[in-house]
């Protein structure tokens, strides 16, 4: 992040979740952004009971969960886009099933599979002793969340426990396009910086280049999740593939 702002610019980080429309598919997709211009791939792990997830991506996650996707079929993904483009490979998941899996055992087969790190939505610091751990001795990168209505020792825990970046929620509420980022964005990321942060990226509601280039203004890295599902979803990798290549010329207008 700090090499992409250092060249004027900034990170555009794209989601994608894992075995939609199908775990090939969603393999060639992840490909397809980067070679249209993202810098960093978050791919979601489908999980049940999703509690930010907006109804883009719950559908095409409930999809994946239908058609028999299992939790090694993440690390199998990344693997596999590894192996073909060299930009960091994230995971997006709540905290439970790596509970299951056992943290030791996921981050071993995450940094295994070429991994870069989690995005842990619903596990807070003060709850991640295990996890900061792992990602220790791995040498792995951990997101943690911090949204508008946290308070400024929470900001100050989320800065210190991450590694990689802090993802700044850029509004309340689901992910999900939407027509305006919050301005709320711009103070969340004022109140990281004061906290100490040196790398914080905004997500949910961000789906044009426009608002990648807005925020981009003020933040290390934009970060594109339900409208690039979307777009797989209505017009497969084409379209994926040439709405990526929009959104990256958001990067380049700084």
């Amino acid at each position: 992040m700090a090499a992409r702002r250092e060249a004027g610019s900034g990170a555009l980080i794209g989601y994608l979740p894992v075995g939609f429309p199908s775990l090939g598919e969603s393999i060639d997709a992840a490909v397809a952004l980067v070679e249209n211009g993202v810098d960093v791939i978050e791919l979601g792990v489908p999980y049940s009971d999703p509690v930010m997830d907006g109804p883009v991506i719950q559908v095409a996650t409930q999809r994946a969960l239908a058609d028999g996707f299992r939790l090694h079929h993440a690390f199998e993904a990344v693997s596999a886009i590894t192996a073909q483009v060299s930009a960091p490979i994230l995971l997006m998941t709540y905290w439970n099933p790596v509970l299951q899996y056992g943290v030791d055992r996921f981050a071993d087969d995450l940094a295994a599979a070429g991994g870069a790190g989690l995005i842990t939505p619903d596990l807070i610091p003060d709850e991640a002793a295990a996890w900061i751990a792992a990602s220790e001795r791995t040498g792995l990168d951990r997101v943690f969340l911090a949204a508008p209505s946290s308070s400024d020792a929470r900001l100050k825990q989320a800065v210190e426990a991450s590694r990689g970046f802090v993802y700044a929620v850029s509004t309340m509420g689901i992910t999900g396009a939407r027509a305006d980022v919050d301005a709320a964005a711009r103070i969340l990321v004022d109140r990281l910086r004061l906290a100490g942060s040196t790398s914080a990226c905004v997500g949910i509601g961000v789906s044009t280049p426009d608002q990648v280039r807005e925020i981009l203004g003020y933040a290390d890295g934009a970060i594109v999740g339900s409208a690039l599902v979307k777009a797989l979803t209505d017009g497969g990798i084409d379209a994926l593939g040439t709405l990526a290549a929009q959104l990256s010329a958001g990067t380049r207008a700084l």
